[in-house]
């Protein structure tokens, strides 16, 4: 029997405001300890933006938990599949100017979290930023300018990139579009 990943509509603002009101955390409190404005923590509470997963990763252990368990659906699926054209079918647009997919999201308790990344020349905010963990990050088509550190890489499509998250990283497409796997660990 086959089944859609991603056949559930994600609320990840809700799951965010649930964990804040339960943990008695006001909005300018989670808003100051992720560093981000009161308004967008409010925005994204209310699944007015989709923010970076940078930010979501901020948000997830400022409120103990992580990016998975934000987007997990209900369920504790054994195996997800997912096709690209549900993938790119799916994808959220963040405030940075680029869109994501988050694989798996029905997978309980993830070790690692996989998404796909679409970035347009031109439309992606030049941005580095920095959170624990690994990312491995894979081009599928196109070409980008990856900073890592004080490095840059260009990654054409079928390169891939190793690195600890903690260095400061980011992306601007070279080609006019870009599409690329970012795992998290």
């Amino acid at each position: 029997m086959e089944e859609s990943a991603s056949h559930k509509t994600l609320n990840i603002g809700d799951r965010i405001r649930i964990l804040r009101v339960t943990q008695k955390r006001t909005l300018q409190e989670l808003a100051d300890n992720c560093g981000i404005s009161k308004s967008m923590v409010s925005k994204i509470e209310n699944n007015k933006t989709m923010p970076s997963v940078a930010t979501l990763v901020k948000i997830a252990q400022n409120l103990g938990t992580n990016v998975s368990s934000l987007m997990e659906q209900n369920g504790w699926e054994k195996a997800i599949v997912t096709s690209r054209a549900e993938a790119e079918s799916k994808l959220m647009h963040t405030e940075k100017g680029y869109s994501i997919f988050p694989y798996a999201s029905a997978f309980h308790e993830k070790k690692m979290q996989p998404f796909l990344f679409v970035a347009k020349k031109g439309e992606v905010k030049p941005h580095q930023l920095s959170h624990d963990g690994q990312e491995f990050v894979y081009v599928v088509e196109g070409e980008m300018k990856m900073t890592v550190g004080d490095t840059d890489y260009t990654l054409r499509q079928g390169d891939s990139l190793y690195f600890n998250a903690i260095q400061k990283h980011g992306i601007i497409p070279v080609s006019d579009v870009v599409t690329y796997l970012d795992i998290f660990v």
